[in-house]
């Protein structure tokens, strides 16, 4: 490889949080929507969606909302639905709606939140 055609070489590191490693992955596969219920777990999430402008978020009522409205929207547009919920019942709110975007195969991605590690089986 000629000296013209190399990569400049890396002068500075960018430092990302996790939020926003998660949302880059997503606008790096197509993503460009998110329906979703907000929660204590997922806040930092949240944070990053309104920081930046190519990722919409749809706010519902219902985290089982949240699930149904991203089964239509893949249904109808054959991209991917995205949802984002907290943990714990946020969670399993989200059940009906993903069992039955799988029994039709529709591609859904449910993102969930959970505790801090050192809270995990203290009924946190």
């Amino acid at each position: 490889m000629s000296a013209a055609t190399q990569a400049p070489p890396a002068t500075a590191t960018q430092s990302l949080s996790g939020a926003e490693v998660v949302l880059r992955a997503l606008k790096d596969n197509g993503v460009e929507v998110i329906f979703g219920y907000p929660g204590g777990a997922v806040l930092p999430i949240y944070d990053a969606i309104f920081q930046q402008n190519a990722i919409r978020h749809i706010l519902v009522r219902h985290e089982q909302a949240a699930v149904h409205a991203a089964e239509g929207y893949a249904r109808s547009t054959g991209k991917v639905g995205v949802v984002l919920v907290t943990s714990g019942p946020g969670a399993t709110n989200a059940v009906t709606g993903l069992v039955d975007a799988l029994m039709d195969s529709i591609p859904v991605i449910c993102l969930t939140g959970q505790v801090p590690t050192h809270l995990i089986g203290n009924d946190a």
